[in-house]
């Protein structure tokens, strides 16, 4: 079951958003618009803008602006997904190939860039300043968050405490915007507007620390990329963070190896020191203790279906296999 048909009342408004997404992507340019449409119906969950129409549901919103919210919000996650792409010079996600393998670096970077642009001028129509500032600041912090991955590259002295700070600057302020705005647009007070942020925020991390795991664990079919694409790229991911934490001389020495070399040479021996040494269930304990404190955020909620769902969301972050 996909995320957005846990909720029957929320199916109509996730159709409205999908709907309102492909009629703004229009361009004069057509290499524009077929990139566009490409990377956005290749069959992501949108689970980040599903946030948004829970969040300010969850609130009492009963206006029409949580459908373009959300659009933004998938708007600028589609933009950072093609520029992550060409950074990592990937050529598969989500099982097809990726914008760039098709058509090149450069149009993937403008029509990302384009991306950007159209989600601005969304906001611009929905009118709310603080929605505005909350999300010009999660761009901002999104930026940093992919720089400092990349100075982490290939740096197997990278801490768990740096890692965790990548993580919630490239993968986790997205959710956490999305849920904030949810709140703001609905006028919920502050309780609930800092209860719904803090759920993004703990949720965003969960889902990336999952990701981490299933790298190194699920075939290219279930992830819907390259097994091993993160040892490829240098990454060090808390897996081997913790891997070269809890090894022996030996074991470090090879993970640190692979680190600096990036490729996938040494991949199976890595798969089995990682597993060997406990990473595996340590990287999922720590999504879980994520999930506990994106629960416990909610507890201040009113009791709604959208909140149920919000909750049952949180639980499914840490069972995916894709």
């Amino acid at each position: 079951m996909q995320p957005h048909q846990l909720n029957p009342l929320i199916e109509p408004q996730f159709d409205a958003v999908t709907e309102y997404i492909l009629n703004h992507l229009g361009s004069n340019v057509p290499l524009v618009e077929s990139i566009g449409h490409y990377i956005v119906e290749s069959g992501g969950k949108r689970l980040r803008p599903l946030l948004v129409l829970l969040a300010a549901n969850a609130c009492g919103y009963e206006g029409k602006q949580h459908i373009p919210l959300a659009a933004v919000i998938e708007f600028i996650h589609t933009a950072t997904l093609l520029h992550d792409d060409v950074v990592d010079n990937s050529d598969l996600r989500r099982g097809n190939a990726t914008a760039n393998a098709k058509w090149g670096n450069a149009p993937s970077v403008l029509v990302g860039d384009f991306l950007y642009s159209r989600s601005f001028q969304v906001m611009v129509e929905i009118g709310e300043m603080a929605i505005m500032k909350v999300i010009s600041n999660a761009t901002t912090v999104i930026a940093e968050g992919e720089v400092l991955q990349l100075l982490n590259q290939r740096n197997p002295d990278t801490t768990e405490e740096s890692y965790m700070n990548v993580i919630l600057g490239k993968t986790a302020m997205l959710f956490e915007a999305a849920t904030e705005c949810g709140a703001i647009l609905a006028g919920s007070n502050d309780e609930s507007r800092e209860a719904l942020r803090l759920y993004g925020r703990h949720l965003g991390i969960a889902f990336q620390l999952v990701d981490d795991v299933m790298d190194y664990l699920s075939s290219s079919e279930e992830m819907g990329k390259n097994v091993g694409d993160d040892l490829a790229e240098g990454k060090a991911t808390l897996p081997l963070i913790y891997a070269m934490r809890a090894g022996n001389e030996e074991e470090r020495k090879q993970v640190r190896e692979a680190i600096r070399k990036g490729g996938l040479d040494d991949l199976t021996p890595i798969l089995e020191i990682v597993r060997k040494t406990g990473a595996i269930d340590y990287t999922r304990d720590k999504a879980q203790e994520q999930v506990d404190l994106a629960l416990a955020a909610l507890d201040t909620l009113p009791e709604t279906s959208f909140r149920d769902t919000l909750a049952q969301i949180a639980g499914m972050a840490v069972q995916r296999t894709s």
